[in-house]
């Protein structure tokens, strides 16, 4: 029987690029959309139905993902720095758990892009970019 010695270096080396690869993905995702919404908003389903599918296959998407958080939830932990909204969908840019800009309500497709894309702006460049 043959005992082979363990790569240790090796070992360490897949680790560390395993978790660059992970804190990589963390800060490009550094922003993103969050979506209030309830149960019953019929303005969030036209949301979904016009803009939803889409969204993460969009450039706009993979700059900011979206992120849903049910108002009759528990505020999340980690937007505690992020102001409660009672109007169903709003829709919070969020970078590093700060509030970047806010649409209140959905006015439709051919208005939510470009004032999305407003809201993107205040981004800095390498987060618009998606790298």
């Amino acid at each position: 029987m043959i005992v082979r010695a363990l790569n240790i270096p090796g070992i360490v080396v897949c680790i560390a690029i395993v978790l660059g690869i992970s804190v990589a993905s963390e800060k490009s995702e550094a922003a993103e959309l969050v979506m209030l919404e309830q149960q019953g908003c019929a303005w969030c389903e036209v949301w979904n139905e016009e803009i939803g599918i889409a969204y993460p296959k969009t450039d706009e998407g993979k700059a900011a993902p979206l992120r849903r958080v049910d108002i009759t939830d528990p505020w999340p932990e980690d937007l505690a720095k992020v102001q409660k909204e009672p109007l169903t969908p709003t829709f919070i840019l969020v970078e590093d758990g700060e509030e970047v800009a806010r649409l209140r309500g959905y006015p439709g497709e051919h208005f939510f892009w470009p004032m999305l894309s407003k809201m993107l702006d205040k981004l800095p460049e390498h987060e618009k970019s998606g790298s």
